[in-house]
């Protein structure tokens, strides 16, 4: 049987757990809920790396990405910071909608899937 690892485990939620080659991440949103939506999308793009990196794995390794916007006016501005982030030619499967975030001030949650 594979072990399942958690990583940053709460009560609640981990933000990371590990099933053989796949590694599953929580949502990540932005600590700062000041900035706007390019800060916001920089910041939990920096989660992403950091919980990746934690789990033994980096963003060419990205298998699938979901991005909730708080507002779909936001979609280009995003859009040009994952762009600058995504490592080319290893584009992960992507949907993007508008939700209502667990915060009125986030702008942003990324949730995301990769190989080990």
């Amino acid at each position: 049987m594979t072990n399942i690892i958690r990583i940053d485990q709460n009560a609640r939620r981990s933000r990371a757990s590990v099933f053989g080659d796949l590694v599953f991440l929580a949502g990540q949103v932005a600590d700062d809920k000041s900035g706007d939506i390019t800060q916001q999308t920089r910041e939990a793009l920096a989660k992403v790396d950091d919980m990746l990196a934690q789990a033994g794995t980096e963003r060419s390794r990205l298998l699938s990405v979901q991005i909730w916007l708080k507002s779909m006016d936001d979609f280009a501005a995003m859009n040009a910071v994952y762009d600058a982030w995504v490592v080319p030619g290893q584009a992960p499967t992507r949907a993007c909608g508008r939700v209502e975030l667990a915060h009125p001030d986030y702008l942003i949650e990324v949730i995301a899937i990769a190989a080990r």
